[in-house]
């Protein structure tokens, strides 16, 4: 064999490299030899035990060797299992046909053989058999001769085990009872073979259990899925009454919505609302691509709650310009305004997340007597209000939100100064306030309007910025690039819309 095929083959694992064993098929005993003479006499080398024994130079073929070989192993052990488990029911098998029916040695000889050929026989009765099953019923009512065993045979067997359990429970007399601390999975294959062979009582049993233990998420697709696939009819209908309802309307599921979204909002717990909006926030966000019939919480729904929020906002203002400085309430009366600004937030995530939020914009820019008293209460206690401001701009920089540019310049007018003005509160009284994303948002937003209403924005946010610095948010971005717009690049009007005008111009370096 050629110096150049032999390396090559090398390479790919299929032989060894003789200059890295003393011999063509290294073994693990001589790896070990060779390892501990690394060691001096008078230290003993350390035990040799699965994580730290040398692994020898193995060829590509040697390992595929082992992982089939371990394969087998893994195949064999849940074999031998199988046939524990097969045999301890062909004793309670025994068992109970000696003791509890008294009925002798089994007249019917029934074969069960699964899909690989594995073959479990066992001694039966044919009284039992007939009684307890229609399709047994049916199979040996063509032979009645008294004193005469017959021969059953059940090919094509997915399961062999659950078979042979399904006919020790015909021989139960309370398969309720029989079934406590089985696990699910096991009683849907158990109710399988019971309906392929008419076992009515244990189809019943398997219901009954299924009804009454719970079920985590993987087991009820398959509880559902094999019920589908039965099609027991009537007799499920307890089992399925915990997953399905009635036929919902638009109307009564927006019901259940107004209902369930106006407890999380009215809930007096600070800590358990919080958790609960998380929680409905993220079922909210699940896809429902794949499902449109699904129904779900409406944009009116939505919008009754928003204006309901604005509106206890709207009183809560309009009391703390009332109340004295000193009075003992004016703490629990700012507690309220946060909470009502936080549920107003949340509301407006939710709304930007299903892509309705268009018609907040409008909404909030239109709130002039919002924004007036908001502008005459302390910062301290008003801040939460302005980041609304701030998450609309946010969407409305990323694209998440499409709206006029009257929309969006009337919303800046109304709300901007308060954004500034509250900036500073926003960044130190919390942590989740993200100083770069709110920037960022509001020069897209900026940068989104006509040429002249950049101009009026941005010269008004430099004489703040000039004056306050970090206090301020620092919008640089947005000004670069309207001071490009305005002076460098200078687009002219083109007069003939079929046409378009292009200037070329060098950006300074």
């Amino acid at each position: 064999m050629a110096s150049r095929e032999v390396s090559t083959m090398i390479k790919q694992g299929f032989i060894s490299d003789p200059t890295l064993s003393l011999s063509s098929s290294p073994s693990r005993t001589t790896s070990t030899t060779t390892t501990s003479k690394l060691y001096s006499p008078s230290s003993s080398p350390p035990p040799q035990t699965e994580s730290n024994r040398p692994i020898p130079n193995q060829t590509l073929f040697e390992m595929m060797s082992e992982e089939h070989l371990r394969d087998s192993k893994a195949i064999e052990e849940s074999r031998k299992k199988t046939q524990t488990r097969i045999a301890k029911f062909l004793d309670e098998l025994k068992t109970c046909s000696s003791n509890d029916w008294g009925l002798g040695s089994g007249d019917v000889r029934l074969t069960v053989v699964s899909r690989d050929g594995h073959r479990v026989s066992m001694d039966v009765h044919r009284r039992v058999l007939s009684e307890k099953s229609r399709f047994f019923a049916e199979k040996l009512s063509q032979r009645k001769e008294k004193g005469v065993s017959h021969t059953v045979e059940i090919s094509e067997c997915d399961d062999v085990e659950v078979y042979v359990e399904t006919v020790v429970l015909m021989y139960s007399d309370d398969l309720k009872k029989r079934l406590i601390g089985e696990n699910v999975n096991n009683v849907l294959a158990l109710l399988q073979v019971s309906a392929a062979i008419m076992f009515d009582a244990g189809i019943s049993s398997c219901l009954e259990y299924l009804e009454a233990v719970p079920w985590s998420e993987d087991e009820e697709e398959k509880v559902l899925s094999l019920l589908c696939q039965l099609e027991l009819h009537g007799s499920m209908t307890e089992v399925l009454q915990r997953v399905l309802s009635k036929p919902s309307t638009s109307v009564r599921t927006d019901d259940t919505f107004l209902k369930l979204l106006s407890g999380v909002l009215q809930a007096k717990d600070d800590k358990a609302r919080r958790e609960m909006k998380t929680l409905i926030s993220r079922l909210l966000r699940e896809d429902s691509f794949d499902d449109n019939s699904r129904l779900d919480v409406s944009k009116d729904t939505l919008y009754h709650l928003c204006h309901r929020c604005l509106c206890s906002l709207v009183l809560c203002l309009s009391e703390a310009m009332c109340m004295d400085s000193s009075s003992q309430d004016r703490g629990v009366l700012m507690a309220e305004i946060a909470r009502e600004a936080d549920n107003l937030q949340w509301l407006v995530d939710i709304l930007i997340d299903k892509r309705m939020a268009n018609d907040f914009v409008k909404l909030w820019a239109d709130q002039k007597e919002l924004a007036e008293l908001h502008s005459k209460i302390p910062t301290m206690y008003r801040h939460e209000i302005s980041r609304i401001t701030a998450q609309l701009c946010i969407a409305i920089g990323r694209g998440n939100i499409l709206v006029p540019k009257d929309s969006r310049f009337s919303l800046l007018s109304t709300w901007l100064d308060a954004l500034y003005e509250d900036f500073r509160w926003m960044r130190r009284a919390s942590r989740s306030v993200d100083k770069r994303l709110i920037e960022e948002g509001l020069s897209q937003t900026i940068l989104t309007l006509s040429l002249r209403q950049q101009q009026v924005i941005l010269l008004n946010w430099l004489h703040r910025f000039l004056n306050k610095g970090d206090d301020y948010p620092n919008i640089q971005r947005a000004f670069e690039v309207w001071w490009r717009r305005a002076f460098i690049r200078q687009y002219a009007d083109v007069p003939d819309s079929s046409q378009m005008q292009i200037t070329i111009c060098n950006y300074p370096t």
